[in-house]
């Protein structure tokens, strides 16, 4: 009898612990606790909407930003970083990418670098000119150009994917050809038309070419105003604007 009631007494609380458990889960499935209300997040009315993909257009590094000029058309997924310098009625078309990391370049008045073109500058030239990557006026650069640490005069036309390496000089009222790769320290001449890999004379252009070299990027620039106007200035004041109709009554 005395081992009996001391297997009652062990096994007892067990037993009630139990059904004790049980009845809390069986209340717990028969009236479950609703869940905790999410949190309720509102948007600013003031918030600007910025474009998270990564593509910045302006990229500043250390002291220098790139500057363009206000009549001047840089397409949305252009990317100038550093000592970029566009001038006025000068255009950069899309993908193109402008690298001022290690020197200045520039891009002259009414000057054009096409779609897709790649302009670096390096941080010193072989040929001990400046290697700064300098596009002077009314210079057009075809489409997937490659430059870097060059120096291009005024009135010149660059072929599609054309290459020009470091300490390279075309001459004013010049033309390169498509596809032309013009070495390191190679002098084009004013007035002359070059063709090839590696780059090689080809002949002199007339006085009625030379005059339809700046009658190119003009056109160019009158076509990147019909884009131009499709795109606003980045700002916020115009949120501004909108709080003052609304405090004096304007319909926006």
């Amino acid at each position: 009898m005395a081992a009996l009631a001391r297997l009652s007494r062990r096994l007892l609380p067990r037993t009630l612990t139990a059904r004790a458990f049980s009845a809390e889960a069986v209340q717990l499935a028969e009236n479950p606790s609703p869940p905790p209300p999410a949190p309720i997040i509102k948007e600013s009315a003031d918030r600007v909407k910025w474009d998270y993909r990564g593509q910045r257009k302006i990229i500043p590094l250390g002291q220098w930003a790139p500057k363009i000029a206000v009549d001047a058309y840089v397409a949305p997924n252009v990317v100038l970083a550093g000592q970029v310098v566009v001038w006025d009625s000068a255009s950069v078309w899309n993908g193109a990418v402008l690298r001022g990391d290690l020197n200045k370049i520039s891009v002259g008045f009414c000057s054009n670098v096409q779609e897709r073109c790649v302009i670096h500058a390096a941080w010193s030239s072989p040929t001990g000119l400046p290697a700064e990557t300098l596009i002077e006026r009314y210079v057009t650069i075809g489409a997937y150009s490659l430059l870097r640490s060059c120096t291009i005069e005024p009135e010149c036309i660059i072929g599609q994917h054309s290459i020009l390496m470091e300490g390279s000089l075309v001459e004013k009222h010049s033309i390169l050809e498509a596809g032309t790769v013009v070495p390191p320290g190679r002098r084009i001449p004013t007035g002359e038309l070059w063709a090839g890999n590696p780059a090689k004379f080809v002949r002199t252009l007339t006085h009625e070419e030379t005059l339809e070299i700046p009658k190119l990027a003009v056109a160019i620039n009158d076509l990147s105003g019909s884009y131009f106007s499709e795109y606003l200035p980045y700002s916020t004041v115009y949120l501004e604007v909108e709080k003052m109709k609304a405090a004096l009554g304007i319909s926006i």
